[in-house]
């Protein structure tokens, strides 16, 4: 809500009376202002707050809640013990209008009592046991001391307790009930990691929301507040990492002037239970460390990078470890000097090991020269090497076999590893889904992964239960998003956009958690209360993922961006340098039929799923339509389930996407005067522009299809817009984010 601090009239040297005069008028349009405030028609947002607003509640809701909030009893002698009051009495004050006291001891019914047995003496009286919670986790649970109410909030650590706090106003913002509150949580995952993959000088590879949050050049003198803001984000959803630098390094984060700088974003993060991580370039000790070689087996080597690590966390103690991608895309690594992807890992973590960092070793992977199938390296290359990783170390696998497409069946690796802990990595940014205006709420695409059984040791044998731990006993357990931040006032580059970095966050905490329960949290947190409208946004959001694998890759189509930016459809690209970065490799179209044979008898990547897996994708009458072409080149004239042929059934996928946007922009339309007038009017927009390139997409992969088999559209069916060679002659040299 717009907030009046200060009013300046510029008066004339004239006289009192008339400055008297002046002054009255002043006032009485303050008064005016206030009123309108009051009366709810000046409400301004520009989406800067996320989901901890903190708006004010209706009045019997909040007179209710704060009978439960009268006092705050917690300690305040660390960081992260003031974080946690702070953020209470900011959120308390919000959305009850008022903020409770604060004190040491409960002096009053419904008093909030904060803290960890050792830290509080009331905490320890109520001799309320979270050990079984972990480090990080916490109960909630309404009790009694001295005769007096009071919500207690207890963890075994000061972080724990914070989040705790933050679940509790969770529970206020989004109007559910708290009496007689009994909740215990514990996360399923130690690492819940955001990815930044910023650069150096500000530019952020696959980001669509502004420039780099971190403003290198000013610090570490000038501490943007954005970053505290930032670390209380990501608290509220229990992200406890953070990488600061692109994934394709730069060894100058390596130096004593960037590490400076991060030692001083550390400081900040750290009150709030985030530890840094940086990504590193493999060939750092020949670039910035004057050495002739960066081979891992090198006995210089490995002490440049020991060496490296003690300088490190002589500035940050509690520094996370390293992020590595090595021999993929151009990056130097191990198998440049005849070694293995462990033997590169091993060597960074035997550095890491004395100070308790971790070595996060991605498996994103693939040769520079191909001949085989390219969805079948990483797989191929990491397999053997089960259980030849050091105990600090996580492999890192992205969630499906290409790169982050809109629709992939889950990664192989999953499942296939049991000596060796691998951590998620989903992409929180919308690199291949419409960047920043296209809604596309990504929980349910996390949520698929999540659920999809590998099989690894029979049936039940959920991807989520390989990456937390569960399946194969390992303590080491992670997950990563690829950041969606920038430096956009709303931080994601639309409204929307920030439900894809709270779902990630949720369900890093606990992957067996509704996409839809979240969704529908978010919606609350960020716009409203109100049942109606709660309900008609969150199924417009559950809807998009839909929409936007049938406008663009309907049917287990992949890979059809356009090459470089991934900005729009290119289906027709056969353009060079490799032929696995362009979108005929990846659909095989031709006057016959369309699809990749990943089958028994084509590539074999069935084989490298257990045995009922690669049994359905094999079998074309068990695999889901859903992936029918990414492991099936069939003809246009294939019989679908539906009784449609082939190229029937990709039109009818094409248009429903397009009839699903125009669906998601008639629901928001319809919700015009329920939000503020800002926030709705972005919205309207951006759908608008969704709706056009829905359309676009639609028509350009329809028009570069046909002119392939010659086939009418069925009937009814509208025939593109434009001709193709319109679609082909469409350049964008420069969309945001793309890798200069």
């Amino acid at each position: 809500m717009l907030a009046i601090t200060a009013v300046t009239t510029f008066l004339p040297f004239s006289s009192e009376k008339h400055a008297a005069g002046r002054l009255t008028t002043a006032f009485h349009a303050l008064l005016a202002i206030a009123a309108l405030l009051a009366a709810g028609m000046a409400q301004a947002e520009d989406g800067y707050d996320l989901w901890l607003r903190y708006r004010p509640l209706p009045d019997t809701q909040a007179a209710l809640y704060r009978s439960h909030a009268t006092q705050l009893v917690l300690p305040v002698a660390t960081p992260t013990q003031q974080a946690t009051r702070d953020e209470l009495l900011r959120g308390l004050g919000g959305l009850l209008g008022q903020a409770p006291s604060v004190g040491s001891a409960v002096e009053r019914d419904g008093a909030i009592v904060v803290g960890t047995p050792a830290s509080s003496p009331v905490v320890a009286r109520l001799k309320l046991d979270a050990r079984a919670l972990g480090h990080d986790g916490y109960l909630i649970r309404q009790t009694m001391v001295d005769g007096r109410s009071v919500t207690a909030i207890v963890g075994q650590s000061d972080v724990a307790a914070m989040y705790g706090a933050f679940h509790l106003l969770r529970l206020l913002q989004t109007a559910r009930p708290i009496d007689h509150l009994d909740v215990r949580e514990a996360t399923r995952m130690s690492l819940r990691v955001l990815d930044h993959w910023d650069d150096l000088d500000g530019h952020v590879e696959r980001g669509y929301a502004g420039n780099s949050i971190w403003d290198w050049q000013k610090l570490p003198d000038w501490l943007d507040p954005r970053y505290t803001d930032y670390a209380r984000a990501n608290a509220s959803i229990g992200i406890n990492g953070a990488v600061l630098n692109n994934v394709n390094a730069n060894a100058a984060i390596l130096t004593p002037l960037y590490l400076d700088k991060v030692q001083a974003l550390a400081k900040v993060f750290r009150p709030y239970g985030i530890r840094v991580y940086l990504s590193v370039k493999f060939s750092a000790p020949i670039e910035i460390g004057g050495l002739k070689t960066a081979d891992p087996l090198e006995p210089a080597v490995q002490r440049w990078w020991r060496a490296k690590a003690d300088e490190i966390y002589a500035r940050i103690p509690d520094f996370g470890g390293f992020l590595v991608k090595a021999n993929s895309e151009g990056q130097p690594g191990p198998q440049d000097y005849g070694r293995t992807h462990a033997d590169g890992a091993n060597m960074l973590a035997d550095a890491l090991a004395p100070h308790g960092g971790i070595v996060m070793w991605r498996a994103f992977v693939y040769s520079q020269t191909n001949a085989d199938d390219r969805a079948k390296q990483a797989y191929a290359e990491f397999k053997p090497l089960d259980g030849a990783f050091r105990t600090n170390v996580l492999l890192q696998v992205k969630n499906g076999p290409i790169d982050f497409q809109p629709r992939e069946p889950f990664n192989p690796l999953f499942g296939a590893m049991p000596k060796t802990p691998l951590m998620m990595e989903f992409q929180v940014t919308k690199e291949y889904l419409g960047f920043a205006t296209h809604l596309v709420y990504l929980g349910p695409l996390f949520e698929e992964v999540l659920r999809a059984d590998t099989y690894g040791k029979g049936k039940g044998s959920t991807v989520a239960k390989v990456i937390d731990g569960e399946l194969d006993g390992h303590k080491l357990t992670g997950i990563a998003g690829v950041a969606n931040i920038g430096t956009d006032r709303d931080w994601t580059g639309s409204d929307f956009n920030q439900a894809n970095w709270y779902a990630y966050g949720r369900l890093a905490w606990n992957p067996q958690l509704s996409s839809r329960d979240i969704a529908e949290e978010w919606v609350r947190a960020t716009f409203s209360n109100d049942d109606g409208f709660v309900k008609r946004v969150v199924d417009m959001m559950m809807l998009s993922r839909e929409a936007v694998v049938d406008y663009m890759t309907p049917l287990g189509l992949h890979h059809l961006m356009g090459k470089g930016h991934h900005y729009g459809p290119a289906p027709w690209d056969a353009s060079g340098p490799r032929a696995d970065w362009t979108p005929v490799y990846y659909h095989r179209a031709d006057h016959e039929g369309i699809g990749f044979d990943r089958s028994s008898t084509g590539s074999n990547a069935v084989a490298q799923y257990a045995p009922p897996v690669a049994d359905e994708f094999n079998d074309l009458k068990k695999i889901p339509d859903a992936y029918l072409l990414w492991f099936h080149h069939e003809p246009w004239s294939y019989r679908m389930r539906s009784g449609r042929a082939l190229w029937d059934e990709l039109v009818v996928h094409y248009t429903q996407g397009v009839d699903d946007v125009k669906q998601m922009r008639a629901t928001w339309q319809a919700l015009d005067g329920q939000i503020d007038a800002d926030r709705y009017r972005k919205a309207a927009v951006f759908l608008g522009i969704q709706e056009k390139e829905a359309q676009w997409w639609r028509d350009a992969s329809i028009a570069y299809f046909q002119s392939l088999n010659g086939l009418p559209l069925p009937a009814g069916y509208a025939p593109p817009q434009h001709t193709l060679s319109y679609y082909e002659s469409l350049s964008f040299p420069f969309v945001p984010g793309h890798r200069p």
